[in-house]
């Protein structure tokens, strides 16, 4: 049980010190995990001769080592979005009661990796696999919305803004507004601009960098996914969405 409470210490410690940029004296460390002095500076020795930690004896400093870096960089290199997801996914899914999809861009479109179907009657399939356009897909509005103008100006470029439906943003005035407006509110809406009677709600996964890599969106008929609940979709999503990207490593919206 000592040694377990030594573990948990000595992470509490690597933790607090992830959130310095700068690095923090050992009074500083021992007031924010709530240690003595002597029992921080006995871990933070044991884990400087791991390479965990670093010090910086001009400075009088500690601050996260190289050994860290590589432990971190070990999980970015093996997690799996996919995999990672399906758990918010699915609580999303029974959350919100309706279908939960995963994308990520792909040569200016959008590309299906997963969903969860709802349990209703009427409900959106999307089929993993399949591609969509971004201007009229609330995945793809998602991803255009934090993505810098000139990329979306190529995006436009390349594949024009085609009109699926009568509410599709064939301007691109108008389609910079909507994600002018994703990008205050942290998620993007399609409404019945890809299908006609089916509205979208997604918002944004982001790395450890702050770049969208994902976005997740729920969608299903336009009269169950009312004008008035858009607001509450719209917050379960960036909230389930900053979940993920945490779980993922990254910065959440």
């Amino acid at each position: 049980m000592q040694q377990v409470q030594s573990l948990v210490r000595a992470l509490g410690i690597l933790n607090t010190l992830a959130d310095s940029d700068d690095g923090m004296t050992l009074t500083e460390i021992s007031q924010r995990v709530k240690l003595p002095p002597s029992t921080v500076h006995r871990l933070l020795t044991t884990m400087q001769h791991e390479r965990y930690v670093t010090f910086d004896g001009e400075r009088t400093l500690w601050s996260i080592g190289v050994q860290a870096f590589s432990v971190g960089n070990a999980f970015t290199k093996n997690r799996n979005l996919s995999q990672i997801a399906r758990p918010y996914m699915r609580a999303l899914m029974e959350e919100s009661g309706e279908t939960v999809n995963l994308a990520v861009a792909d040569g200016g479109e959008v590309i299906f990796l997963s969903q969860v179907e709802c349990r209703k009657m009427m409900r959106a399939l999307v089929t993993p696999g399949r591609r969509a356009l971004m201007h009229c897909s609330g995945v793809g509005k998602a991803l255009l919305a934090f993505l810098p103008d000139r990329e979306v100006d190529v995006i436009i470029n390349q594949h024009g803004l085609p009109k699926m439906t009568e509410h599709t943003r064939t301007m691109p005035h108008g389609l910079k507004q909507d994600l002018e407006m994703a990008r205050k509110q942290g998620w993007a809406v399609d409404d019945e601009e890809h299908a006609v009677g089916l509205r979208c709600v997604a918002g944004v996964v982001r790395d450890e960098t702050g770049q969208p890599i994902a976005a997740l969106s729920l969608s299903g008929p336009a009269a169950r996914i009312s004008e008035e609940r858009l607001a509450v979709f719209g917050a379960l999503v960036r909230r389930v969405c900053g979940d993920l990207s945490r779980e993922y490593g990254g910065i959440p919206v």
